[in-house]
């Protein structure tokens, strides 16, 4: 069977106009006839661009529209991990290929559409945005902007299509509202602070962060970096999570290579800080207490006798049923 396939390529290979390079790719070009996807070389040999973020901007735009590319349906397709599928789709908006806007469904709910440009440059210079083909969302909120960091807002499914309501043609339907890339954003979240930072603290975070290069060699910082990142790995360790417990969440499916390595451990010591462990009344089982039912007395005879409400002894009673019969 081997052989087989080594003959064809031969041939193929023997068939080509022109002499053969002595290193490098050759090409056997057969044109496509159904099922392809047209993609720019901007996007397959961009310079800025992770590999990651190319394979996924590849797949994003040989998907039929309506298709779900969130972080969870995309790690559910790929093998890479959710961080590094969230750091290429931000690489991928932060050059114009991905946008998303957060948008009000007709029945109220929140969803976030998902936009993608195959040539973000011919849009700007055009200087409008392309209306995708979605369907009509009423109520779109004014234009918000986007977190700078994950997690990333999870998409929700479009309602089902009314079987009665009249199509509406494509041209007059609104556009999704996309905030621009100019839109101001939010403030980050502060980096976690200890309650105290002790000396045998800071000593512990330091030798940490240090240490994290030994486990990932991309993670090297200077001293100004390390000092800020102190506080961050203190509140961890404040909190009872052992330093190799650490070393895992910061160092665990980086991306490659990772652009500003400090920036995302800041981000991982913010968004990942456990809480605190319970302590041991939290964790006791609650004492089951026996129910007590109070003591009356006998409107009749006066005697005690226990019942939630007040009225007549059992003997009364007795007494008063068999008069009344």
């Amino acid at each position: 069977m081997a052989t087989q396939h080594h003959n064809a390529l031969t041939r193929a290979l023997a068939e080509l106009p022109g002499p053969l390079p002595a290193f490098g790719v050759i090409h056997i070009a057969i044109p496509h006839t159904s099922r392809f996807t047209i993609v720019g070389n901007h996007l397959a040999q961009h310079a800025e661009l992770s590999l990651v973020a190319i394979g996924i901007g590849v797949h994003i735009q040989s998907l039929p529209v309506g298709s779900l590319v969130g972080i969870k349906a995309l790690t559910a397709r790929f093998a890479e991990g959710e961080m590094r599928i969230a750091a290429a789709l931000r690489e991928l908006e932060a050059h114009g290929y991905l946008r998303r806007a957060h948008v009000r469904l007709a029945n109220g709910r929140m969803t976030t559409r998902t936009v993608f440009c195959n040539q973000p440059g011919a849009v700007e210079r055009a200087g409008r945005a392309v209306a995708p083909k979605v369907p009509s969302v009423p109520d779109v909120p004014p234009e918000q902007p986007l977190p700078e960091e994950p997690p990333e807002p999870e998409e929700a499914p479009a309602p089902p299509p009314d079987p009665e309501a009249t199509p509406v043609p494509e041209e007059s339907r609104p556009p999704v509202r996309v905030p621009p890339p100019t839109a101001p954003k939010p403030p980050r979240r502060p980096l976690p602070q200890p309650r105290e930072l002790t000396p045998e603290l800071r000593r512990t975070a330091s030798a940490i962060l240090a240490d994290l290069r030994n486990h990932a060699e991309e993670l090297v910082f200077s001293e100004g970096d390390v000092e800020e990142l102190i506080p961050g790995v203190a509140a961890w360790l404040e909190r009872e999570v052992r330093p190799d417990a650490i070393r895992r969440a910061l160092t665990t499916d980086l991306p490659k290579p990772p652009k500003y390595p400090a920036k995302i451990l800041r981000h991982r010591l913010t968004v990942l800080l456990p809480p605190p462990l319970p302590g041991a009344e939290e964790l006791a089982p609650a004492v089951r207490r026996p129910l007590v039912i109070p003591l009356q007395n006998c409107d009749g005879c006066d005697r005690a006798f226990r019942s939630r409400e007040p009225g007549h002894c059992r003997g009364c009673r007795s007494e008063l049923t068999a008069a009344a019969a």
